[in-house]
């Protein structure tokens, strides 16, 4: 269908500022799109605090919707291509969910590239999922109702960790939610060349980002960087959005039929007519909060506060 025309105001308002990925840095960036975006959503408790990580503290935000003991929990990755984005950028969405799913949100804020390649962003999305579960009682959260959510490379994380949940001893995910995920590194699905241009993310930006997070040196198949090319049997049930203008929409609907394949329980949307980043933009496009209640629900059902 056509370009959302709410998504279309917003894509010409990004071409009228100049943001690009081309002749960039990752300064620059960080610049223009770490910002906080007022949230209309007031909680009862938003904290901040330091947790430890394997590279030094890492900054965390933590949501309550409520003063209930024994919530269930999201661990939130936020997106922004390993390279930018932190506990601002996200913070209104991360309101969203706290209030929508009726869960803690604990925001993760990892170390970014090209500063702290890869893995040192999985190695702080791992370590904070695990002091998420450690430090339970003193969260007042139910960390048998864990969940990982996170949206582009945010997603990325998300599946990463999924996947090393499976293989602990002491970290269950029980639901995870991939909100337009980087799952394949090797960039070579159509949706890369049919949405290379004029949808804000570009082929060409992605391919810097990638540059910036993993250089030369990691193999793009590796499961760690790539989570498509990982054994995804066992893994948490899912739910993988994607959107009809985003580069990265092929892998996105490519990672949930691997998760069917491998007998995974998965819920897969491509949201017609809009672009990379839009489930942020509720207070801008309608349609992404029809996404955010999905992903709310999916949550609620998880945890099992509302009927499957």
């Amino acid at each position: 269908m056509p370009l959302d025309p709410q998504a279309k105001t917003i894509i010409d308002y990004l071409e009228s500022t100049g943001i690009s990925f081309d002749d960039t840095t990752p300064e620059k960036l960080r610049a223009v799109v770490n910002g906080a975006v007022p949230s209309p959503i007031e909680l009862p408790s938003v904290t901040d605090r330091m947790i430890p990580g394997p590279g030094g503290e890492i900054p965390v935000r933590i949501y309550r919707p409520s003063d209930v003991e024994g919530l269930p929990v999201v661990t939130f990755f936020h997106g922004g291509g390993w390279v930018f984005g932190n506990l601002d950028s996200h913070d209104h969405l991360c309101r969203v969910l706290a209030s929508k799913a009726e869960c803690v949100v604990v925001a993760v804020d990892y170390r970014l590239a090209p500063e702290a390649p890869f893995p040192a962003a999985v190695d702080d999305a791992w370590a904070a999922v695990e002091w998420v579960v450690a430090n339970a009682d003193e969260l007042g959260v139910d960390a048998a109702r864990l969940a990982v959510v996170g949206d582009s490379a945010g997603g990325n994380l998300s599946a990463v960790v999924a996947i090393m949940a499976r293989d602990s001893e002491h970290v269950e995910v029980i639901k995870q939610v991939l909100v337009y995920p980087v799952t394949d590194a090797t960039c070579e699905r159509p949706s890369m060349t049919d949405n290379a241009e004029g949808y804000f993310l570009t082929r060409t930006g992605i391919e810097w980002l990638h540059v910036q997070y993993a250089g030369d040196d990691v193999d793009p198949e590796d499961p760690g960087y790539s989570p498509i090319f990982a054994d995804l049997g066992g893994v948490a049930s899912a739910v993988v959005i994607t959107a009809e203008y985003d580069p990265l929409r092929d892998q996105g609907e490519a990672y949930a039929v691997a998760l069917g394949d491998a007998g995974v329980e998965v819920d897969y949307a491509c949201y017609d007519g809009l672009f990379h980043g839009f489930f942020s933009m509720d207070l801008m496009i309608e349609r992404a909060g029809e996404a955010q209640e999905q992903v709310a629900l999916a949550l609620r059902e998880a945890f099992g506060t509302v009927a499957a």
